[in-house]
């Protein structure tokens, strides 16, 4: 019974770091449907947020990241995620590297891909691998379409599961933007909870290049049948005499 519990705990935060996304111009942060966009070479961002659920489970997340140019245009990150889970915490680093192949477009798909693992820091512990292609189709500049999918390992229990991920941006005024996502794992698992699917969606709020907020509600996001409220912030650091993005790019 312990180890069913302890396995569920490792299993759901594994995946929700593989699920996690990092992009300036995807749904970002707290979500978890990337889209195929990278931010310009040498610009830099630190994202946080705080989830916190019904039934008391918690969330505190940091993820610093950069883009350079070793041979190609590479996304860099390093997530730390401080977790709380019926009653059990956990602190968990993941680093991340995430390259763009095709260019979005209005009117046709853009593609990229990222991998990963995660660390227990207090064991130094490899507790997952995950590996997504991110695709994204734009509508028009203001609407896009994200769909994720992609292999995540929880060596804890060495599982191999299949994860998937579809998500809708609208950027219906200057600086709202409205975001609704479907995500989740699909494989073998003893716990019903850990392949059920996903549910978030919230709204953003960036009043320049520099700064942004979200507010999401969200539902089962690690498994737990539970109901989340995060709140996170973006902050930015462009390429100094660059453009503003959405200049740019013509893009949300």
């Amino acid at each position: 019974m312990g180890w069913a519990k302890d396995t569920g705990i490792t299993a759901a935060i594994a995946a929700l770091v593989a699920l996690a996304t990092q992009d300036a111009r995807a749904a970002n942060g707290a979500y978890a449907v990337d889209a195929a966009d990278i931010s310009e070479v040498g610009s830099c961002k630190v994202e946080s947020w705080m989830s916190a659920a019904t039934n008391t489970d918690v969330l505190a997340v940091a993820n610093p990241s950069c883009v350079v140019d070793p041979f190609r245009p590479i996304e860099l990150s390093m997530q730390t995620i401080r977790a709380r889970s019926d009653g059990d915490w956990s602190t968990t680093v993941a680093p991340k590297a995430k390259t763009n192949f095709i260019p979005t477009g209005i009117g046709r798909w853009g593609l990229s891909a990222y991998g990963g693992g995660s660390f227990d820091v207090m064991t130094g512990e490899a507790l997952a691998a995950f590996a997504v292609i991110p695709a994204t189709f734009r509508l028009s500049e203001t609407m896009r379409i994200n769909v994720n999918g992609g292999w995540l390992w929880d060596r804890t229990v060495d599982r191999h599961y299949l994860t998937y991920g579809i998500g809708f941006d609208w950027k219906f005024t200057d600086t709202l933007q409205w975001t609704i996502e479907a995500f989740g794992q699909a494989g073998r698992s003893e716990i019903a909870s850990i392949v059920q699917p996903r549910f978030q969606t919230g709204v953003r709020y960036r009043p320049n290049e520099i700064f942004s907020v979200d507010v999401i509600y969200g539902r089962n996001i690690i498994g737990e049948n539970a109901n989340w409220i995060t709140i996170g912030t973006t902050i930015r650091f462009p390429v100094r005499g660059s453009e503003p993005e959405h200049r740019r790019t013509g893009h949300l």
